[in-house]
């Protein structure tokens, strides 16, 4: 039985636009010291009528997982390979893959962004046995109380930033109840780790990352907006053709930063 999560993360802009520019930022901030992300391909598709973005990226992240895994896992084991089909509405934002474990570890990342504030039950579509098994998790970008210790920062803080350009923010307790703009972001996280004696530790670790990045990368996109507002998917392109070439150079540098794991 693979273990399956349903995060909502609502928030106070329509946000294509914001989403890919935030995506490459927040690249930068992971990447240095020997790890990071590595941009194999970023290209358009079209299959079955569906339109959209390919992306295939290689994930380096000995420092991104706890301490336990590292003892266990092969020289070489701590690089995941990502493939991601950006039709936005809809996207299979992440298909992670292991060379090592192969079919015994997957991450499977589905989102659909409605204009709602997180009340559809089952956008997915699933069977009613398999919905059954699935946990809710809604994730309130200006709530505090959800943002680890270490993570937060006054700049990437919903509850304090206003925006020159849009007039919004800062997001109050019952900011979801005022009249602005909305949609939310419903996202089915599907983990699969197959590990005599671990299968359940890590599982449960990667769905409380996934929660952390999610948390933390929607709170930076709406306190990002008034660099991203405005710009157009030809600006979008440009920068990310800039980004790819950005983080193989700091990939070989520096030192390693962005979200290092805990070992709870």
């Amino acid at each position: 039985l693979v273990l399956v999560n349903n995060f909502r993360i609502c928030h106070s802009c329509c946000y294509q636009v914001g989403q890919l520019y935030s995506v490459a930022e927040a690249s930068k901030n992971e990447t240095g010291g020997g790890e990071g992300i590595e941009v194999l391909k970023n290209e358009p598709y079209e299959k079955d009528g569906e339109k959209g973005q390919y992306t295939h990226k290689i994930y380096h992240l000995k420092s991104k997982v706890p301490g336990y895994v590292k003892l266990i896992a092969p020289e070489g084991a701590l690089v995941f390979h990502e493939k991601a089909w950006n039709a936005y509405p809809y996207c299979r934002t992440s298909e992670f893959r292991h060379t090592y474990m192969k079919d015994d570890f997957m991450i499977k990342i589905e989102t659909w962004h409605k204009p709602d504030m997180g009340t559809i039950e089952n956008v997915h579509c699933l069977d009613e046995q398999s919905w059954r098994n699935v946990h809710v998790v809604p994730i309130d970008i200006a709530n505090n109380e959800e943002v680890a210790s270490g993570d937060y920062k006054p700049e990437e803080d919903p509850a304090l930033f206003h925006s020159a350009k849009t007039d919004r923010g800062p997001l109050g307790p019952e900011w979801k109840k005022t009249d602005c703009p909305y949609m939310c972001a419903y996202k089915l996280v599907t983990v699969k780790f197959k590990w005599w004696g671990l299968q359940t530790k890590v599982e449960n670790f990667i769905h409380r990352q996934e929660q952390r990045i999610f948390t933390n990368f929607h709170r930076q996109l709406f306190c990002w907006i008034d660099k991203w507002v405005g710009l157009t998917m030809e600006d979008i392109r440009r920068m990310e053709d800039e980004t790819q070439k950005e983080l193989e150079e700091m990939r070989q540098k520096g030192d390693v930063r962005g979200t290092c794991a805990t070992d709870e």
